[in-house]
């Protein structure tokens, strides 16, 4: 996804637009989640942003790097008390290195969908493994393509919609693409914020981590682990490099 998405406008308002998912309710236990895989680290967050997650799981004494495209986001970042040890490297989370090797890698919030080809997701993977100690993992975070909630002939879908915020996504079903469309409201001010994404099946994941010499070994519809079926909106998927 090209820098200019996360530009200063969206950088500056981020935090802010994604206040629930700074609520300790949903952060706290992907904290605990992820600090239970990476022992006592390092670990590499792939597209880092403004450091939601990279930031309190540094301060459970786990170190974190992190690959970040946007230097808008980035900044937002280096800003915050606590991230003043968390190394960001600017660029492509699918083909940017980091001189280094981890127990964990993890890209939270959707992010794989940023990468808007099979073949950049592919190269993600790969560029995972390369990262990842032996026996290290990978972890995402992804919604599930609500296909088959769409009615016939629509091809969108709200996701939320309240006095202050109204989202949708516009799926291109052929191309296996969708943008997400977002209208902030501040009293007489709109604000907009229009992201493409490719989604992407648990199942095609599950070949791109083997292609990369990844295996599965958990999948949930929660951090809580709590157990993913034909109903689940999300999962937390776990490979690992043997």
């Amino acid at each position: 996804m090209p820098e200019n998405v996360f530009d200063e406008r969206i950088a500056r308002a981020y935090d802010a637009a994604s206040a629930d998912m700074f609520d300790p309710a949903v952060l706290d236990p992907t904290v605990r989640f992820l600090a239970g895989l990476a022992g006592d680290g390092p670990a590499l967050e792939l597209g880092i942003g403004t450091g939601r997650v990279a930031v309190p799981l540094s301060q459970t004494g786990i170190p974190v790097q992190g690959i970040e495209i946007s230097t808008a986001m980035a900044d937002r970042l280096r800003a915050k008390p606590g991230a003043e040890h968390i190394g960001v490297t600017i660029g492509d989370f699918a083909t940017a290195k980091v001189d280094s090797v981890f127990p964990l890698a993890y890209l939270v919030y959707n992010t794989i969908a940023n990468l808007m080809t099979q073949a950049e997701q592919v190269a993600c993977f790969q560029n995972v493994a390369d990262h990842l100690a032996p026996g290290g993992r990978f972890v995402i975070e992804v919604f599930v393509p609500t296909l088959r909630l769409l009615p016939p002939g629509e091809n969108t879908r709200a996701f939320s919609v309240t006095p202050t915020h109204v989202g949708f996504d516009e799926y291109d079903i052929a191309n296996q693409t969708l943008v997400s469309h977002h209208y902030w409201f501040y009293g007489d001010k709109v604000e907009t914020f229009f992201t493409p994404h490719r989604y992407v099946w648990a199942a095609e994941l599950d070949l791109m981590a083997r292609l990369a010499g990844l295996t599965l070994t958990e999948r949930w519809a929660d951090w809580h682990r709590a157990p993913f079926t034909s109903e689940s909106t999300a999962h937390i998927s776990v490979w690992q490099k043997l």
